[in-house]
């Protein structure tokens, strides 16, 4: 039996020297095969550097785009680098802190150190849910282990609005 499509998704990685070339992304097939795995359509996955105006630029396009999910990975951190959260929090029209504090928990529990450490945010912008995620690949295993049903809700509301 297929499993049942919840939508579009689209991955941003936040990382210099993924975003000039320098080394190779590993985090972003990885969040686009578990997105698959949980009924989603991956629209693909685009590469930013770790500064302010290009996140939310690609987290615009991403909402502008119509996509019903948008994960950032990387620069959730406390380094002055790490600039995602910040970003962010300029995109979203109503956080969700409830599932970044779920993220973060079961992250910590998990024993990925940078997700309990995380700043990230989760919330929507227009009808897209956007979720930063920290970008060990232990932090996005757990990360998407932890947000495939709440994910499912939110979606669910979102399109019974649109209806």
């Amino acid at each position: 039996m297929a499993t049942p499509q919840l939508g579009r998704a689209l991955v941003v990685i936040v990382d210099d020297r993924v975003s000039h070339g320098e080394t190779q992304d590993r985090t972003g097939p990885l969040v686009a095969e578990l997105l698959e795995e949980a009924g989603f359509v991956v629209d693909g996955a685009v590469t930013v550097p770790g500064e302010a105006v290009a996140i939310r630029n690609a987290l615009n396009t991403a909402v502008i785009g119509g996509v019903d999910l948008v994960i950032t990975v990387g620069g959730t951190g406390v380094s002055p680098r790490d600039v995602t959260a910040d970003a962010t929090a300029g995109v979203l029209d109503r956080p969700i802190p409830g599932i970044a504090e779920a993220l973060r928990a079961s992250g910590l529990a998990a024993g990925a150190v940078d997700a309990g450490l995380s700043r990230g945010l989760v919330g929507i912008s227009g009808s897209t849910l956007v979720v930063n995620l920290a970008s060990s690949r232990a932090a996005v295993r757990d990360g998407m282990a932890t947000l495939s049903p709440l994910v499912t809700h939110v979606i669910s509301e979102l399109s019974s609005l649109d209806a």
